[in-house]
């Protein structure tokens, strides 16, 4: 297992790689003034074998001049994406690749995904815990941090052996 497992699962949701995102949530608001789009209650994003789910799910995008009116209460202006941030209960998986945590933020200009509190991933039975997760996508790379005394920890089995 590797800390790049989070790499395909931002990729797909975060810069709309793959078939269609479909998101369904409770609530959707759009603030056009703010560049923001939040979905609320019971959200669940799903795009080809990739589902993630959370309490909120905010999309922060670069605001750009509206030439255009809002179209059933969402943007048809919006910009880039800037950040993703996912809030409350964040699991997301992809085939048997689990993260969760309580919070998760995808930082597109940087491409960078940073997952905190009580952060877990898991492949199989292959399981690292920390505080925080930083999955640094250009560079194929990630890091995990304890925090408070809090050790991270790992349990890897090589080769699939389970005991």
């Amino acid at each position: 297992m590797t800390l790049a497992l989070v790499l395909f699962i931002a990729v797909e949701i975060a810069c709309g790689e793959g078939g269609p995102i479909q998101i369904t949530s409770d609530r959707l608001d759009a603030y056009d003034d703010k560049g923001l789009v939040l979905f609320s209650g019971n959200v669940v994003a799903t795009q080809d074998n990739t589902v993630i789910h959370a309490d909120e799910l905010y999309i922060y995008y670069d605001k750009k001049k509206s030439t255009g009116k809002p179209l059933a209460g969402a943007t048809t202006d919006a910009g880039k994406i800037e950040r993703i941030e996912l809030k409350g209960n964040v699991t997301m998986e992809r085939d048997e690749r689990t993260v969760s945590g309580d919070r998760a933020i995808f930082y597109n200009a940087d491409q960078k995904i940073i997952v905190t509190g009580n952060s877990v991933m898991s492949e199989g039975d292959n399981v690292i815990k920390g505080e925080r997760i930083t999955v640094f996508l250009e560079e194929n790379r990630g890091v995990v941090d304890g925090s408070g005394g809090e050790r991270v920890t790992a349990t890897i089995y090589p080769n699939n052996i389970k005991q």
